[in-house]
């Protein structure tokens, strides 16, 4: 469902087609694609407007026992709300590697080792669920792109 959710934002790799569900109890309670570029809001990853979302529809500050799904490894931003908003755990598709850099922090931040040493240990992270379908929505890790075209540099 997330793919589905990246797809609605076009299959243009360049608009970092992302998309996120999140699942608790079994229901789906937000699913979000990234808009950054459409509010403008730097904050507005699919990961952040589901978190929001998520909360909005529970009443609930907490998202203890739900699901993210994600097409992308979230960033380090993202990867703190979920920390913060307390999900039980984060499910994405394509990692670091799958992808072009410029979709990451370009000093490359290690989030998911950075959720284990620092945070909290009632989070599971499972990375590479339907890797190369995800992958698929952006640019691979060796396309040679004009720096104008690079999102995050």
């Amino acid at each position: 469902m997330a793919i589905e959710v990246a797809h609605s934002k076009g299959s243009d790799p360049s608009t970092s087609p992302l998309g996120c569900v999140i699942v608790l109890e079994g229901k789906v309670i937000a699913a979000e694609r990234n808009q950054t570029q459409e509010l403008p809001d730097a904050t507005a990853h699919a990961e952040m407007m589901a978190i929001r979302r998520a909360c909005e529809g529970i009443g609930e500050l907490e998202l203890r026992g739900a699901t993210l799904y994600s097409t992308l490894q979230p960033c380090g931003m993202c990867t703190m709300a979920s920390i913060w908003s307390k999900v039980g755990r984060v499910v994405y598709g394509a990692g670091r590697a799958d992808v072009h850099p410029m979709y990451f922090e370009a000093k490359h931040v290690d989030t998911l080792s950075f959720i284990g040493d620092a945070y909290r240990d009632d989070i599971e992270i499972e990375g590479g669920c339907l890797r190369e379908e995800c992958a698929e929505l952006y640019y691979g890790p060796d396309a040679d792109l004009p720096e104008e075209e690079q999102a995050n540099l």
